[in-house]
Formats: structure tokens, C-alpha cells, sequence
């Protein structure tokens, strides 16, 4: 089968579209063509994942409420044998689709409406992100934050930032998967364990103490912001 492949210049990022509403289809192929990608469209989830089978991509775009198969089950079928970058697009109201889909392996969602601007922004960011070496150095450093994950060392305009240990676990597990979201069960079950996963106060807590570290504003995040009812979100901007 084939799968997602780095995008070199000579050859165009390929992009799959599956969604039912015909609007929105073509809005995406208008957008995603100006990039200078290729897009390939779908209706449903069947002719979306033998597209695939078919043609491979580099990105898929995924609504999560196509009829028949839905985007949740299709998204499972695809991680059943690949790693794509996955975007699922959602209705505002849908905040447990949107978790669900998250903890199942979409690395991103975007909500309905929504700009042109915004998904192409998170549409490249997947694609430098999936297009990093694997065994690139795991350090982020934006000349304000340096996190080095391989010394477990943390330093804020030079100074050593001394962390509580839930504090280092919040901060790399969010910058281990920069720029997607984290949802608060997966929070929970990474740093409390999975008999805490209802416990989302606990998540409150421990991100105003890092922001608190970090002199981050919760209002205008430089480097965590917040997905109401979803989870958080490590701002990669290096």
C-alpha cells in the first residue's frame, strides 16, 4: 500500500480531501491548489480510503461527520497501516468528536467554519513536522525557551528553569507532540495515570503553575495555549 512520502520541491505535497458537502470540496481545492499541491477529493469514507490504497498522500483532510462510514472510522482503518498526517474537520458543538478523534491518531482538527488561512497554516506545520529526520536532536529553542529533551534541561533567557517533576512531564509531553493537540485524557493518563483521566482539574492546576514558570499568558500564549473543552497546545514557533 502506498504511504505518505517527504515532499521535495520537484514533487508537489499531495493532499486527500474526504468530505460529503460538495461546498466545501471545492473551497478546499481552490485553497489547497494555490499552495502549488495536489489534491485528490473523496465524497465519503470508502472512496476516500481506496483513493488512498490508491494514490497515497502526504496529508489527508478528514470531516469527521461524512455519512455511512464516518471520519472516525476511517481514521482508524488508515492507522491500521499508516502514519499520515491527518487534520479531521468537525462542527463547533462536536467537543467529544474532536477528543475521540485526537486520541485515536488525528494529529490535528479544525472547527466549521473556518478560514482558508488557518488550516494551510496547520496544514504546513504537519508537513515540516513529518518531514523531520527521526533522529533529529529533540530541542526546541525560540531564543527566549530552550527545552532539550535529551539532557532533560530547560532554561528561560539563559537561566536553568528548575521544574517540579509533573511540571517537566506536562512541558515535554507537550512539546513532544508540538503543535498538535493533547487532549486532557491523554494528559491525565500520561502524568497521573489511567485512574485519573476524569480528574481534568488537575490538568488546571498544573498548567497555571507552568505558564506561572514560564511567565506564558494563558490570554495570549507564546508557548501553551489552550483548546477549550480539548486540551493544550505546545506552540511551535521556531
Amino acid at each position: 500500500m502506498s504511504g505518505p512520502t517527504d515532499a521535495t520541491p520537484a514533487t508537489p505535497v499531495r493532499v486527500l480531501v474526504i468530505d460529503d458537502e460538495p461546498q466545501i470540496r471545492r473551497f478546499l481545492d481552490i485553497s489547497l491548489r494555490a499552495q502549488g499541491w495536489r489534491v485528490s477529493l473523496a465524497e465519503d469514507g470508502e472512496r476516500g480510503l481506496a483513493t488512498l490504497v490508491a494514490e497515497g498522500a502526504d496529508l489527508v483532510v478528514l470531516d469527521i461527520g461524512l455519512p455511512g462510514m464516518d471520519g472516525h472510522a476511517v481514521l482508524r482503518e488508515i492507522r491500521g497501516w499508516s502514519q499520515v498526517p491527518v487534520v479531521m474537520l468537525s462542527v463547533r458543538s462536536d467537543e467529544a468528536g474532536k477528543v475521540a478523534a485526537l486520541d485515536a491518531g488525528a494529529n490535528d482538527y479544525v472547527t466549521k467554519p473556518f478560514g482558508a488561512a488557518e488550516l494551510m497554516a496547520r496544514i504546513r506545520m504537519l508537513l515540516r513536522q513529518h518531514a523531520r529526520a527521526p533522529d533529529e536532536h529533540p530541542v526546541f529553542d525560540d531564543g527566549r525557551l530552550r527545552i532539550d529533551l535529551a539532557r532533560r534541561e530547560v532554561a528561560l533567557d539563559g537561566v536553568p528553569l528548575v521544574l517540579s517533576r509533573k511540571e517537566y512531564a506536562l512541558l515535554s509531553l507537550l512539546f513532544r507532540n508540538a503543535g498538535r493537540v493533547v487532549t486532557q485524557p491523554q494528559l491525565l493518563r500520561e502524568i497521573w495515570g489511567p485512574s485519573h483521566t476524569e480528574d481534568a482539574h488537575y490538568v488546571r492546576i498544573l498548567v497555571g503553575k507552568l505558564r506561572a514558570r514560564l511567565g506564558d499568558d494563558a490570554v495570549a500564549p507564546r508557548w501553551i495555549a489552550t483548546e477549550p473543552g480539548v486540551g493544550l497546545r505546545f506552540l511551535h514557533t521556531t
